[in-house]
């Protein structure tokens, strides 16, 4: 296959392996295919030969840090872990759209609350 046909395929199956990612929630990715008529093969042959290519191009770029080589000696540090602090989330129980949770706490927003504190909220949960 020449270089021309070959970039036509690639952009045709990173297309459509694009649009397999976007399939809906719940759809597996065979039922998404066998509803678009995409062997399965195919597909995911041309997946490992995408990600080949990309992981080519990535490192002869060298964007992807030195490992350290075996001999190497390994530290470690150890990391103090720091208290999220309680955040207020208002007392109006109207029906939650958003529920945030973790192992320590749960915050639900709801349709009323500012851009304000839910920019707080994001701010500190990301830290978590």
């Amino acid at each position: 296959m020449d270089q021309c046909t070959h970039e036509v395929r690639l952009q045709h199956w990173k297309n459509i392996i694009s649009q397999c990612q976007l399939r809906p929630q719940g759809q597996t990715a065979k039922q998404w295919m066998d509803e678009n008529g995409i062997c399965e093969q195919t597909y995911y042959r041309w997946q490992r030969t995408i990600r080949q290519e990309t992981y080519a191009e990535m490192t002869k770029a060298g964007q992807f840090p030195a490992t350290a080589s075996p001999d190497t000696d390994v530290s470690f540090v150890e990391v103090p872990i720091q208290k999220v602090p309680s955040v207020l989330v208002p007392t109006d129980r109207e029906a939650a759209p958003a529920v945030i949770r973790t192992a320590t706490f749960t915050i639900e927003l709801t349709d009323s609350i500012s851009d304000r504190l839910l920019s707080a909220i994001l701010r500190e949960v990301s830290h978590v």
